[in-house]
């Protein structure tokens, strides 16, 4: 069972056109990748706060005003790609893997809640390079290989899970569907990867106006399976302010 994540009690209710907001925004994820929020009610409100933390990306799903619309749409089960767009589990991955920029922020928004499931399953990852580093090094070494991986159609990205950057921080991506492809030199610690990452998943049941932000290259995300109608919205772009990529690893680490 995954921890509750409303039990940090660390929820930002936003005013809308607050000039505090994007400073406490910046803070939260300059220190863990994560905000969890409350209190928009409507999709203009997530527009204004999407609008006042970063440059908001349109991407293939977005709609004319950048935002994209996420819900069952009856239409895209069994469709590569598009399971965000169906009642459907979803296994960890970051946004938009298989380009060669992801998108740094991702904002995620409920509209209206599932009556049952559609839970949010956040994953820091820290904590699985951590726990890959302590029990499994082999693993967290293969993982941080450049060019291990493929996520994406025809035109996707040829990348690896952790990506050492020059100032030793550490970006992930990933995506665990069949748009991901794997080296065998990785092949055989996908598994602990998946597992890993599940282990550390925390459960965000999100009501009606609220939400979370996260750093799209230190955080995963996924969804539990749901019934009825889910509608949330949700916001991809480039922070307003400096954040430095991912997350600095545990001091043992060294790769290379």
């Amino acid at each position: 069972m995954s921890p509750h994540l409303r039990a940090l009690d660390d929820v930002l209710t936003p005013h809308p056109a607050g000039p505090d907001t994007p400073r406490v925004i910046a803070e939260r994820l300059r220190g863990v990748g994560l905000v969890v929020l409350d209190g928009l009610t409507s999709r203009a409100e997530v527009l204004a706060l999407a609008s006042q933390v970063m440059d908001v990306t349109a991407h293939r799903d977005s709609d004319a005003d950048g935002l994209t619309t996420i819900r069952d749409t009856g239409r895209h089960r069994g469709r590569s790609g598009f399971a965000g767009f169906t009642n459907g589990e979803l296994a960890p991955h970051t946004e938009r893997s298989g380009t060669p920029a992801p998108p740094r922020l991702m904002l995620l928004v409920c509209a209206n809640p599932a009556p049952v499931g559609g839970e949010s399953l956040l994953t820091d990852a820290r904590a699985v390079h951590a726990e890959l580093i302590q029990h499994r090094r082999d693993a967290a070494a293969a993982l941080s290989t450049p060019r291990t991986a493929f996520f994406g159609a025809g035109d996707g990205h040829a990348t690896q899970v952790f990506t050492a950057h020059a100032d030793h921080r550490i970006a992930v991506r990933l995506r665990l569907d069949d748009l991901a492809r794997w080296s065998p030199l990785v092949q055989p610690y996908v598994r602990d990867l998946r597992e890993t990452a599940v282990a550390h998943q925390l459960s965000l049941p999100l009501a009606a106006g609220q939400g979370y932000l996260l750093d799209n290259s230190r955080w995963l995300h996924a969804r539990n399976a749901f019934t009825g109608h889910r509608l949330c919205w949700r916001a991809l772009g480039e922070p307003k302010f400096p954040l430095a990529p991912g997350f600095a690893p545990d001091r043992t680490w060294s790769h290379g």
